[in-house]
């Protein structure tokens, strides 16, 4: 009867789960869904933000992480069953880490190209402001 539930359980969270693959594009930024900029500090300040997003560090310089901080920065952000987008910068860690949250029940949109291929749009990002 154990293994049943347990069967159940998890069928309920991949059933919540849910990870979209889509194209960056200015159009996609400017939508009005959030957007959570996962790539490090450096990163922010060399190429600045996509307007609007809010800046949560998932792989440090070194490719390290912190699950809980990052969590704890995320659901700050993001509402239960809420959708959000991911960006990094070639698409490369926003793939990882929406899989990880998508298998973990979140409803996430993985940005495919980054903000490499959105600078290619001719995108203007705004200054990251180290204050934040």
């Amino acid at each position: 009867m154990k293994k049943i539930i347990l069967a159940l359980l998890l069928l309920l969270n991949f059933a919540f789960a849910e990870v979209i693959n889509f194209p960056i594009s200015p159009n996609v930024v400017n939508s009005g869904i959030k957007i959570i900029d996962i790539r490090t500090k450096s990163e922010w300040l060399q190429t600045g933000i996509i307007k609007g997003s809010k800046t949560i560090t998932f792989f440090d310089e070194m490719g390290r992480y912190d699950v809980p901080k990052f969590m704890k920065a995320l659901n700050a952000f993001v509402k239960p069953g809420e959708k959000f987008a991911l960006v990094c910068r070639t698409g490369h860690r926003s793939r990882i880490v929406s899989k990880f949250l998508g298998d973990n029940g979140y409803k996430v949109i993985d940005l495919l190209g980054g903000v490499q291929a959105l600078a290619k749009d001719h995108y203007k990002f705004v200054k990251y402001e180290t204050s934040k």
